[in-house]
């Protein structure tokens, strides 16, 4: 696996590839409809192009040449020092391979000037508390509108510090 830079015709992969790792992760604590409704949403094709144009950002796949088997999108926030990672994942088959960790290090690498790296977990996702913890995250808050303003998902966010 080697992590590169999305374009626009991974769209529909990591499209496909967020659905997938949002129902194996996410049904039990939401539901299939949820779910659905979720994804439908946030992954849609046109809210990851969106992500591909945005300023101050980075959206990554880790890719075999065969199969984009992680994902992972962070922003700079209002606050230079601050970026906030709002997506990593990796299909679940391909979990536990050290796909998430190289990631998460190219997302660090790739805003030099940041200080501080956000993101927002649910609170029941324990493998995602797990990783997140064991690479260095710290539990600083909750937030009753995880992923977008008024969204009603409660979540749990952690920082870590860069440097």
């Amino acid at each position: 696996m080697f992590v590169r830079t999305a374009s626009e015709r991974d769209l529909e992969t990591v499209k496909a590839l967020l659905a997938a790792t949002w129902h194996a992760t996410y049904d039990a604590i939401y539901g299939v409809e949820r779910v659905n409704e979720i994804t439908s949403q946030w992954h849609s094709t046109a809210s990851l192009k969106a992500r591909l144009m945005q300023p101050n950002s980075e959206f990554l796949v880790a890719d075999d040449g065969k199969i984009i088997a992680g994902v992972a999108f962070a922003a700079a926030t209002d606050d230079a020092k601050v970026v906030e990672l709002r997506q990593l994942y990796v299909l679940p088959a391909f979990q536990h391979k050290g796909i998430g960790s190289m990631l998460l290090e190219e997302i660090e690498d790739s805003f030099p000037e940041a200080d501080t790296l956000r993101l927002e977990v649910e609170g029941a996702n324990a493998p995602a508390i797990r990783f997140y913890k064991a690479n260095g995250f710290i539990e600083i808050g909750q937030t009753g509108d995880c992923g977008a303003a008024g969204s009603g998902i409660p979540a749990l966010v952690f920082e870590k510090r860069l440097g």
